[in-house]
């Protein structure tokens, strides 16, 4: 153990020292331009008492040149093309004439542009988290019209809510079905090789220790190698008669689901994962005012409650299971409004309500019936969860290149109704509960979550806390427990389900049920971005500008008291993660991430001791994992 551990430690400091080094070598004849361009970027003009009117750069692009002579377009507007990336600016200059209503949407399909030049995508963990999504923040270009970007991104948080209303004919399509509807593929292929130094139960991703009876001979080390996670998206657009209506859509789904157990997949079931959907979902804006817009949205997207803030984790699959995470995706239907207050600082407020499926993370008994229903004991409620999400977006730190900041809380309120059928009671309670049981619990829960990006790092971060969190990855994915205190002569009954088991008892006599009483919980993490290029001066369109790197802390736990109803066992998870990510370009991006995961529990109440593994009681797993890959993305 000692001399694995001083690899790791190896490990991360070479994580933390070669790409500095490779910058500071990379960099050493550009370093006096490179500091002139940051010093100039960094640099804010005096505020002058009377504004001059905006003059045009002689140095932009003749064509602009021509549309300002003819008053098509007006200085600051070239201006700011000029400022747009060399690969974006086309798009932008079109976009901008449409609005102005020299061209067509007709015009815009003719003169599309490839997605590769409109598209960028960034390793994550959202994901979902995430794991690696699209990025629209653009790099500020030569203001001289040299094309080539002078500044290099900030660590850009992972995005999952939709805060900036989508605007009618908001990105020239790929892919067009008529006149009215368009579409614009994305997704990315991920690759990783993975080895854990202990993880028993056989997954590719890390899991809280102490489920079930995994009393093994050794630490179970294993190895991975992953390339399942194929993610593929489309966004789509409907143009609407009405000119203040956008109708957006987004299909999304990877490759993350179950292996077949076909007669002609059975041998070769390692290589052949199932399609799986993760977003599917139409959208209606509707641009009330200048500032002001209203939304509906349907079909299953990302939870307002808890899934805002993702942290940046190159470990998708599990990403966070019962270590902090808290995220899910569900069918809903959800309402907002989104008031733009403008201002230096761009501040916006947006509020949303949502009635969303109740689900509860059960596993039926009965594998037909999970096939068939999935679970039910959220729908047996015969009511919706309720969840709401308030956001407040604003730039932080108007350097350029950098993402505006977020101060979001949100809440759910759900309940959850458990029924055994009168043939389950047992023989002693018939009598009493002749047409079966129905007993009810309920889940709430709440969080605050921050994501900060400033031009020297990006701080995100989220707290939360509440009940029966299992669904969304937390309380140690514990289930509910049976309060059996006070009560004599006890029995219990399946759930209808088989998923779980209700306990009845004699209190004074009296035949009654034992309340199912969910489990306590509250956790969080904080994920800190540093962009190591944009601190050593690189090159921004050299290959040492893509250099990022991310340290992680996650910790997940359950109420003491309520573990030891539960009968004892794993009690809290948490997880260290530090990864270095190398972006080569928009297309390519490499990744190492060396983490540590651990469980600790509290002794069992049955035996008075530690839960046993390796032979003997144990108070803690540890599961140093290894994980480097590569991302393709599109």
């Amino acid at each position: 153990m000692m001399s694995f551990s001083r690899r790791i430690l190896a490990g991360i400091l070479a994580v933390l020292v070669l790409p500095l080094a490779a910058l500071a070598l990379g960099n050493e004849a550009s370093a006096p331009a490179n500091k002139t361009a940051a010093a100039a970027s960094s640099s804010a003009p005096e505020p002058a008492a009377t504004p001059a009117p905006p003059t045009l750069n002689p140095a932009v692009d003749p064509l602009l040149q021509l549309l300002v002579s003819k008053g098509v377009l007006s200085a600051t507007e070239v201006n700011g093309l000029a400022s747009a990336p060399a690969n974006q600016m086309r798009e932008q200059l079109l976009l901008l004439l449409k609005a102005k209503g020299v061209l067509t949407a007709e015009d815009l399909n003719a003169l599309k542009v490839p997605a590769s030049a409109t598209s960028a995508v960034a390793v994550s963990a959202s994901s979902s988290a995430a794991s690696a999504v699209a990025s629209t923040e653009p790099n500020p270009a030569d203001p001289q019209g040299g094309g080539g970007p002078t500044v290099i991104p900030a660590v850009a948080p992972i995005r999952v809510l939709q805060t900036d209303p989508p605007k009618r004919e908001g990105f020239i399509p790929d892919v067009s079905i008529g006149k009215n509807i368009r579409l614009k593929p994305y997704g990315f292929f991920k690759t990783s090789v993975v080895y854990d130094t202990a993880s028993p139960y056989g997954n590719d991703f890390p899991l809280p220790g102490f489920i079930g009876d995994i009393n093994t001979v050794d630490k179970m080390p294993e190895f991975h190698l992953k390339a399942r996670a194929l993610r593929l998206g489309t966004n789509f657009e409907w143009l609407d008669i009405v000119p203040k209506v956008a109708i957006t859509a987004k299909l999304e789904f990877d490759f993350e689901g179950n292996f077949s157990r076909a007669n002609n997949r059975n041998i070769s079931s390692i290589r052949s994962s199932m399609p799986s959907i993760r977003l599917g979902y139409g959208r209606i804006d509707y641009h009330a005012t200048d500032n002001t817009t209203v939304h509906l949205l349907a079909g299953q997207d990302w939870t307002p409650f808890a899934s805002s803030t993702l942290p940046n984790l190159f470990e998708t699959t599990g990403f966070g299971i019962g270590f902090g995470t808290l995220y899910e995706r569900a069918p809903q239907v959800r309402f907002g409004l989104n008031h733009n207050f403008g201002g230096d600082r761009k501040f916006q407020l947006e509020p949303e309500f949502a009635v969303v499926l109740p689900a509860y993370g059960n596993l039926p008994a009965n594998v037909a019936d999970q096939l068939g229903f999935g679970e039910r004991q959220g729908a047996d409620s015969a009511r919706p969860e309720i969840q709401a999400r308030l956001v407040a977006q604003f730039q932080l730190d108007q350097a350029p290149a950098v993402a505006p900041a977020q101060i979001i809380v949100s809440g759910v309120q759900g309940d959850r109704s458990v029924v055994a059928l009168a043939s389950a009671i047992p023989v002693a309670f018939k009598a009493a509960f002749p047409t079966g049981i129905r007993t009810d619990s309920s889940r709430h829960g709440w969080t605050a979550e921050a994501q900060l990006p400033t031009r020297w790092f990006t701080l995100i971060g989220k707290y939360y806390n509440g009940s029966d969190l299992r669904f969304y990855f937390a309380g140690q994915i514990l289930a509910e427990f049976n309060d059996t205190t006070g009560l004599t002569g006890t029995a219990t009954a399946p759930s209808i389900d088989g998923a779980s088991t209700l306990v009845l008892g004699l209190r004074g006599g009296v035949p009654v049920v034992a309340n199912q009483l969910p489990p306590r919980s509250q956790g969080g993490f904080i994920n800190l971005g540093l962009p190591l290029s944009r601190w050593a001066n690189a090159n921004p369109s050299g290959r040492n500008a893509g250099w990022v790197m991310y340290l992680h802390y996650g910790y997940d736990q359950v109420l003491a008291r309520d573990v030891r109803r539960l009968g004892g066992g794993r009690m809290k998870g948490d997880v260290l993660a530090p990864s270095l990510q190398y972006k080569m370009n928009n297309f390519i991006s490499f990744v190492v991430e060396e983490s540590l995961y651990r469980t600790r529990a509290i002794p069992l109440t049955s035996t008075g001791n530690f839960p046993l593994f390796q032979g003997r009681p144990m108070r803690e797993i540890n599961d140093f994992r290894s994980e480097i890959g590569t991302v393709f993305s599109f």
